[in-house]
């Protein structure tokens, strides 16, 4: 995406509604019009969104790496049984544990309230970026989550590709440049889910989801958001 179409952007963005916004940001990583028009449209927001966020908190050193699918190091024990984010800066590793996350849960040791906050972890720690309204609809309502703890279920998974859509690759190549205002990645993982509850009941199936992560130089990726819908 060219400049000129940037600035052009920020100019149309720059009094709308969070909600508005929001919605915005649901459909640009529905279509992919990547992290050039991504960064462009949310950092156009910047300075009205710094009048209502929190400060964001300072980022953890870590060595960048943007180019393998394969991480430094494995989640640890988060809260309850939600595996803590692991600190690396690779958005491909990054995106394969994110997916792990998410469709990983343990409704017999860990409470809705825990898993939610378990999610929250992985977060960005920038508010103007970060949809987290959008990642927590990922769990059950609490009337479910409790129905699923009366049977005992839980699930885990495993992870087989981390990719980045070819739309995101091409925009990248459009304008590189645009990638360094927010450096959002986009991630395309694929995977399985393995579902068991009380009685010896059981399934499997296929999943696949599209997410955009954050690893800025010198830190630790975060999670930004989930696309509605999966990107090839």
């Amino acid at each position: 995406m060219k400049r000129s179409r940037t600035t052009a952007l920020r100019q149309r963005t720059a009094g709308w509604s969070a909600n508005r916004r929001i919605a915005v940001v649901a459909a640009v990583l529905a279509v992919l019009v990547a992290a050039a028009g991504l960064a462009a449209y949310v950092t156009g927001q910047a300075d009205q969104d710094s009048k209502t966020s929190a400060p964001a908190a300072p980022a953890k050193p870590a060595a960048p790496s943007a180019d393998s699918s394969e991480g430094q190091g494995k989640p640890s024990p988060g809260r309850g049984a939600v595996a803590a984010a692991p600190q690396i800066a690779d958005p491909l590793a990054f995106g394969k544990a994110a997916a792990a996350m998410l469709w990983s849960y343990d409704t017999r040791t860990t409470s809705r309230d825990q898993q939610l906050a378990g999610m929250r972890a992985w977060m960005t720690d920038e508010a103007k970026y970060s949809d987290w309204t959008g990642v927590q609809a990922q769990v059950p309502d609490p009337v479910l989550w409790s129905r699923m703890r009366d049977n005992a279920q839980h699930a885990t998974a495993t992870i087989s590709t981390a990719t980045f859509p070819s739309a995101f690759k091409q925009a990248l190549a459009d304008d590189p440049a645009a990638l360094t205002e927010a450096y959002i990645y986009i991630v395309t993982a694929t995977g399985k889910q393995s579902i068991a509850w009380k009685g010896g009941g059981g399934g499997a199936e296929d999943r696949s989801v599209t997410l955009a992560v954050q690893c800025r130089p010198s830190a630790d990726c975060a999670l930004v958001s989930i696309a509605p819908r999966v990107a090839p």
